[in-house]
Order: structure tokens, then sequence, then C-alpha cells
């Protein structure tokens, strides 16, 4: 039974009054205003100046959040005030809308790295880079220089419409549905920092592609817009709407329709003012779109949407096409104008200033000077002809563009090191993980995914993976807790989406990945059958052979 909406602070049926401190915060002060404090107080009067209000609330709608400070073990996360798990320092969030990146757009990146975050940068899994040791006397600096090249970091965080995922070969990509670039380009353009639009009831994640590989996982989107051809031949995108996951994931649904390229825009306000209006406000646990969705199903968000918002009906439309197994852009892909464009893969999204700077060099070398970030933690340098001689200087810096199927498929979020809400450490781990499975398994050439996520708010997404693996306190052969985690096994995105299946108290020490991992692959390498998948063995997989 769906329930009620009586009561849930959705603006449309009259409930303004604020229902948690959130909602009051951005009330009282649109958040969007903390920048002229930020520039004008905060910076010059340093950390101890700031507002708590803004500090864990409002600055996020510019893309800062304080890291953890050192030393407080996964044990502490839940225990422990906000106060007490902050630092003085800063992750910095840079939004690249559809991952396009040029060359002096990442030097400046990169230069920022060095000077101010310790030669740390983190390529996420939607397309941003994270910059950490980000001190607040050194943000409108920052803010400069990323502006004087095209960049922001204007709601790369907050109840915002956060980054808008592109196919990072829109439009050169020799075989594609259409070339949604200019989609991106201009709903970014249009609406980002627009205060109509930063108040919504929670974080909204919108992605706009017309990529065959279906590279920028629409199932998991708020709203979403996926290449399709009508049975005119004409193409546009089919619409989703309600993907999330975090602790209570959804797989978007269809709604059905079919949106003409220069509709796009209008139909992406129509869809996120759906949300703002009709979102859930009072408990921030329920207040994502996927709710909503939920709650009303696709025909009902459809028709609100097209009665109230847009005014018309759109047409109906045809499902996409499946998508490819793997939709990271790693390897070489053909370019329409013969050139090649070549993805890498940076060891679990971790990179520096200093190799930023590097990969800014070899894409004017070697190409037009134009990067490219994935949403799986990669980048991509596009228009090359001598493919060789840049695979063979990638490889010398470690940034492999033929990677290991395990070093391909391995991803993690940034976990205790900077985060406040991780249990456990993931970076250095997932590292080791998937060193030593090349080491076990040097042969092992099926395509997998194996995500490493410091907590249940599944930002490195392990629900979806074929090995997801959740952050957790767990206790060893001694009894004693220790850093550990919940194991997922079979999750999948595509012509099957299903999320992982887990098992009751399936869970490994940090020191016991490793032999899980080698164990269940081996498992399944000797049941497969013919060209079976390993989401698919899970599937019907024994209880037995998984733990």
């Amino acid at each position: 039974m769906a329930r009620t909406t009586r009561g849930q602070g959705q603006w449309a049926l009259g409930y303004r009054e604020p229902l948690n401190p959130n909602e009051r915060s951005k009330r009282d002060n649109n958040p969007l205003n903390v920048r002229e404090r930020i520039e004008k107080i905060y910076a010059r009067n340093g950390f101890d100046s700031i507002d708590p209000a803004d500090l864990r609330g409002r600055f996020r709608w510019y893309g800062l959040y304080t890291q953890r400070a050192p030393d407080i073990p996964g044990g502490k996360t839940a225990l422990l005030e906000p106060e007490e798990l902050d630092d003085r320092y800063f992750m910095l969030r840079v939004r690249i809308d559809g991952g396009a990146l040029t060359s002096e757009q990442l030097r400046v990146i990169a230069g920022i790295s060095t000077e101010f975050g310790r030669d740390t940068a983190d390529i996420t899994d939607r397309q941003n880079i994270q910059l950490h040791w980000i001190q607040i006397e050194n943000v409108p600096e920052i803010w400069r220089r990323l502006e004087a090249v095209g960049l922001s970091t204007t709601e790369a965080c907050g109840d915002t419409p956060r980054v808008i995922l592109g196919c990072p070969l829109a439009g050169v990509l020799e075989e594609e549905v259409l070339d949604a670039s200019p989609a991106v380009r201009e709903v970014s353009a249009r609406y980002i920092g627009d205060p109509e639009f930063s108040n919504l009831p929670r974080k909204y994640k919108s992605s706009i592609s017309g990529c065959a590989e279906q590279c920028t996982n629409h199932e998991i989107n708020d709203v979403a817009f996926v290449g399709v051809v009508n049975e005119d031949g004409e193409p546009g995108y089919d619409l989703w709407v309600g993907g999330g996951l975090s602790t209570n994931p959804h797989f978007a649904q269809r709604l059905g329709t079919f949106v003409r390229p220069e509709q796009v825009s209008e139909v992406w306000v129509g869809v996120t003012s759906v949300f703002r209006d009709y979102g859930y406000r009072r408990s921030r646990n329920h207040a994502r779109l996927k709710f909503l969705v939920s709650d009303w199903g696709a025909e009902k968000f459809r028709e609100v949407l097209e009665k109230e918002y847009l005014g018309y009906a759109l047409p109906d439309g045809a499902e996409p096409d499946l998508p490819a197994t793997q939709r990271d852009h790693v390897g070489l892909s053909k370019q329409r104008d013969g050139r090649f464009a070549v993805g890498f893969a940076p060891s679990v999204g971790r990179v520096s200033g200093t190799l930023l700077e590097k990969v800014a060099t070899l894409a004017e070398t070697y190409g037009d000077g134009r990067i490219r970030a994935t949403a799986q933690q990669k980048l991509v340098i596009l228009d090359v002809t001598d493919t060789d001689g840049l695979t063979t200087e990638l490889d010398s810096l470690g940034l492999q563009v033929k990677p290991s199927v395990f070093r391909r498929g391995t991803m993690a979020c940034t976990g205790i090191e900077f985060c406040k809400l991780a249990i456990v450490e993931t970076k250095l781990r997932g590292e080791w993980l998937y060193q030593e499975l090349e080491r076990r398994l040097p042969d092992f050439d099926t395509p997998l995914s194996i995500n490493v996520n410091g907590c249940p708010n599944s930002c490195a997404r392990f629900q979806t993976a074929d090995i997801g693996f959740k952050g957790s306190m767990v206790r060893n052969d001694k009894k004693e807790s220790v850093e550990g985690f919940q194991v997922h096994l079979g999750g999948q995105l595509g012509a099957d989406p299903r999320f992982g299946r887990k098992f009751r108290g399936l869970k490994v020490t940090a020191e016991e990945l490793p032999d899980y991992c080698e164990r269940i692959l081996r498992g399944y390498l000797d049941r497969r059958e013919p060209d079976e998948t390993f989401a698919a063995y899970i599937a019907r997989a024994d209880e037995a052979w998984l733990v």
C-alpha cells in the first residue's frame, strides 16, 4: 500500500511550514547567499568565525564539506557529534557537467591541488573531481581560478541539481544515438545556481546521454534522458525518473515518453519542479524523488508532469536498446573523424595534482587538449592519432589503457581518510584488493565490478556491483571489533537490473577481502555455464557457494 502523503511537507499541497532543521535553514536564508559570507567574512576571519548552520549546511551549495578529523576510528562515526568529527579542512568538489574538460581547465585543477590541497585529488563516479585539505582562507582564490576557465563548484553538493552526467565521448564517438552535449550545456548554463531550484527536498541527480553504451547509469539517477530512435527514425530521448541508491535503493522507472532534443531543457525543468513542489520534506530519510515516484507510480508522475508543468502531452516512445556490458570507455574507441579516444584507469579514482598536470600535457601533445571524466572513476583523452605513443606514456604514469579485469572493475569511495560518514578505509584497500587478485587470478578475463564503499550511503554503488562491499565494524576470530564489510553479490544494471544479494551474517574483515574474493571467483570459474556472467551465476548459486 502506498504511504500516505498527508503532512509530508509537500509545497504543492499547502504544507509550507518547514518540518525539520534542514528545511528551516533553507527557508531562513537561501544557501546560495553563503558565498558572500565566505568571501567577506569567513575567508578573512578564519575557520572559527564560521556559523555552524553555514558550516554543516549551506556550505554544501558551493561544494564544501568539512573533512573528517584525523585519528577517529570507524566505530566512533555514529557516536560523535558533528563538531567532534569536523576537521578544520575541507573537501571541495569541482562540478564537471558531462565530464568535459580542456587541458587548461585540468591544469588549473591540478595547480589548486598542488598549491592548496597537499597534492591530493579524487575522480568520482559522477564525473567530478574532489580536492582535499582546502582551508577556508583560500576558497575565494580557488573560485577565482576555476571560474576564469569556466569551471565552478556551485551546487556541487546540497539539496540541488548536482552535476549533470553525460557521455564523455558525446559528439565524437563513431557510434552513438545522438550527441547530448548541447542539452547538458543548456541545462547547466540556464538552471545551475537558479534560486528557483536551489531549495529541493534533497539531492537531485541528472543524466542526459545519447551514448549507445548507456555509460551514465540512467537506472540510478533521479532524472535521466536516454538516447533512443523512434519509429520514424528520429533520435531523441527516453525519460526515466526516481532512481537512487543509499540505504533504500530504487531503480528509476520509465515514463514511456519520447522527448525531442529541443524539449530536453523544459522537460528537465518540469520533472525538477514536480520534485520541488511535491517532494517529501518531512523526513530527510524519505525526501529523495525515488520515494515520491515509488508511491505515485510512473503513470501518475507522467500525468502530473504533462498536465501541471508542461501543458502538453509527450508522445509515447520506444525503450532504449540493450546497453553494453561495460560502460567505462576504457581502451581505444574510434571517433567519427578517424582518430581515437583513449580511456584509462587511475587506481580506484585516486590521483594527484602532479599527475593531473601530466595528463593535461599528454592531452595537448597527443590530441587537441580535450579530456573527459567518466561515471566509473576513469579518464579519457580525445582526438588521438598516435595511440601507441600515448598508451606507453600513460602506462609510465601508472595510468593503464589496458588494465586487468580487477583494476578496471574496482571502484572505491573516499572512505574514512576524509569522509565523516565513513566507517572504514577504502582507497588503499581497494588498490590492495585488485593487486592481490591480479596476482592470485592472473588469467581471469570475465568483466567484473568490485565496489568498495565506506558506509551504507553507496557513493561507490555497492548494491549494483558484481561484488559490493559495504563498510561496517565486524568481529574477527578473536571477537575484536575491527573494520570490515557486509557483502553484496550479483548486482547489475542493464537488461535485467538487480541489486546484489546479501546474506544474514555474511561479513568479512578488511584483512579477509582478497581471500573471500578469490574463493568466490574460483567457485564461479569452476561452476559457471558457457558464457554465463558472474551476476547470472550468483542469481542461481546456492548460498553455501557464497559464504
